[in-house]
């Protein structure tokens, strides 16, 4: 969906979250790595180390969220209350930054997908919904959150993410996003009958035909980002499932509270060792 100029992506250009321009002592020279005219992106660049983490972030969403649910009894509407609680708070602190934060982008990050762990369990399984019926109401919800987004700012690229507006319809979008993936990967594990194991190998195959499409085609770089993200949450739950549910049920019954600080500790040394930049796009002087 690109943005032409003029249209109503720079409706979401002002007030942007601007590059620092350093000048140096005595020169009145302009530090170019501030990159004038520049805005920054709150989001990190999408490079392969991004997809090793989210694809763990989903997963320990998957873990996390049992551990809450079901280890600790609390049950899915208590356990989805605590987590959009976090989410809040973990959202609010990271709009509020002036700049890219790889720990707080990525608390956030998790923060979905544990939300939606336990939001979709509670709608599929307390309400009754079911999974394919969860999953069709997720759907509708993601496309209405996406179009909404483009109808405002002009573009729903993750180039854009450089101001509030815009970065409130990319969280709401990825809450979607997780929260489809978890009711998406309970479908397929359970209802078709494939299981966790031949679930999650779906799943990954239909990432590996997106990474194809990204480097045999001219598709949207737009459309593969967004169906690349949405792929990765059903992945982790298709994972995470197989990691602690019971052997009588497909899974190896580990637990789910050494599972997500192994997931935890592995996501942390990831983002501390991998490089994490914030994506830049142009902007406004």
């Amino acid at each position: 969906m690109p943005t032409q100029p003029g249209d109503a992506g720079a409706r979401c250009n002002e007030p942007a979250y601007k590059a620092v321009i350093i000048v140096s002592h005595g020169t009145g020279k302009h530090d170019m790595n501030g990159a004038a005219g520049r805005s920054l992106s709150k989001v990190p660049q999408v490079t392969f180390g991004f997809w090793i983490i989210k694809i763990a972030a989903t997963t320990l969403g998957e873990t996390g969220g049992d551990a809450v649910t079901m280890s600790m009894n609390l049950g899915y509407l208590v356990g989805t209350a605590i987590f959009i609680t976090l989410f809040a708070v973990a959202v609010a602190a990271q709009i509020a930054a002036r700049r890219f934060r790889p720990l707080l982008y990525w608390a956030v990050i998790v923060a979905t997908t544990t939300a939606g762990t336990t939001m979709a369990d509670f709608a599929d399984r307390s309400l009754g919904i079911g999974y394919a019926g969860g999953s069709a109401i997720l759907l509708v919800l993601l496309a209405a959150s996406l179009a909404l987004w483009h109808r405002v700012c002009g573009s729903v690229s993750v180039d854009s993410v450089s101001t509030p507006r815009a970065e409130m319809f990319y969280w709401a979008t990825i809450l979607f996003s997780q929260t489809l993936g978890t009711a998406l990967g309970d479908w397929m594990a359970d209802d078709t009958g494939l299981g966790y194991e031949r679930g999650a190998l779906v799943f990954g195959a239909g990432l590996a035909v997106v990474a194809a499409a990204y480097y045999l085609t001219r598709l949207s770089r737009t459309l593969l980002f967004w169906a690349a993200f949405i792929l990765t949450r059903p992945l982790g739950a298709t994972v995470g499932d197989l990691l602690d549910k019971p052997l009588g049920q497909g899974g190896l019954e580990l637990s789910r509270y050494w599972a997500s600080g192994v997931l935890a500790a592995f996501i942390l040394a990831c983002i501390l060792l991998l490089p994490q930049r914030a994506g830049r796009h142009p902007g406004s002087a």
